[in-house]
């Protein structure tokens, strides 16, 4: 009968840099400006419900805290979402002491590292040796990753990919949250392509915002002219790894030209090597060498949805 089914449990999984932009700051902003409410405490009880009406199991993929807004915010997001009764799965390449490291602020910040080691339990899975990604990584599909003097195959890859359309331009587009208005120097809007130089995309003041704007835009994206990077250059190494995470999330097909191939794209030393962006990276690294495989380019675009 109806009585004995077991309850409707419902679970979402979410990228954390899509999830703090898109179900948490959005949802803050609307229940301030459009619904007025003035208490901060009720706005966020506002928003942990409109969490939970998404499903009470929550997997947070690749969680990393890079923003002082996110974390000034998150003990009391988490105490809300634990209390309301979520179940919080979450991947990181970092164990919950040494989150934020470093972060402006940390100290309002440790809060919740001990939320996270009171209330949840760490598996630790430095003991593997495998990198699950470069397993699936080794089907390698032909033509995503060009490095070097290998331009001109990027080039025919561009041209095979946009069918050789004449309409070919720059245009806006207009981010998620804030309308705010972002330049693509080329796209196909017909064959749903976009093409960006390593610069358009790094040296420019541009976050996961846009990225997330470019991935729910085009299920193709060309970067070129990446080059070896250091810690010198770590305000790129930062917007790098956001816009490959956000090509990720989005199952975007990412096709890339590079100085070296994603092992020796990020150099750094040893006394740098305890550093967030360190850590991420490797992620980054993993993440190319899965976007070049049969299995990850098979997968189902999830733009065009916000």
């Amino acid at each position: 009968s109806r009585m004995d089914r077991p309850p409707r449990i419902l679970a979402q999984k979410v990228h954390f840099n899509k999830f703090m932009l898109t179900s948490v700051h959005k949802q803050m902003h609307k229940f301030k400006m459009i619904d007025k409410i003035k208490d901060s405490e009720a706005v966020l009880r506002n928003v942990v419900d409109s969490i939970i009406e998404d499903g009470n199991i929550i997997c947070f993929d690749e969680f990393q805290v890079t923003d002082v807004a996110d974390a000034l915010i998150l003990r009391r997001l988490f105490t809300g979402l634990i209390e309301a009764g979520a179940v919080i799965v979450m991947t990181s390449n970092r164990p919950p002491q040494d989150l934020y490291l470093n972060g402006i602020q940390r100290d309002r910040f440790v809060p919740f590292i001990d939320l996270l080691i009171d209330r949840m339990e760490i598996v630790s899975m430095w003991e593997s040796e495998t990198d699950y990604r470069l397993v699936h990584g080794k089907n390698k599909a032909r033509g995503v990753y060009f490095v070097g003097d290998k331009r001109n195959e990027l080039e025919s890859a561009f041209l095979e990919l946009t069918k050789g359309d004449e309409k070919l331009k720059s245009m806006k587009l207009v981010t998620i949250n804030s309308k705010r208005s972002l330049f693509v120097p080329t796209a196909s809007a017909e064959h749903g392509v976009a093409r960006f130089s390593f610069d358009d995309l790094c040296r420019n003041p541009l976050g996961a915002e846009d990225y997330l704007t470019i991935g729910d835009n085009f299920h193709t994206v060309f970067i070129s002219d990446i080059p070896a990077l250091t810690m010198k250059d770590i305000n790129l190494v930062r917007r790098l790894i956001l816009f490959v995470d956000s090509m990720y999330e989005c199952h975007v097909k990412l096709i890339v030209h590079a100085a070296t191939t994603p092992d020796g794209m990020f150099k750094v030393d040893l006394k740098n090597r305890t550093h967030d962006e360190v850590f991420a990276f490797d992620r980054t690294r993993s993440r190319l060498e899965e976007m070049g495989s049969v299995e990850y380019l098979k997968k189902r675009w999830l733009g065009g949805q916000t």
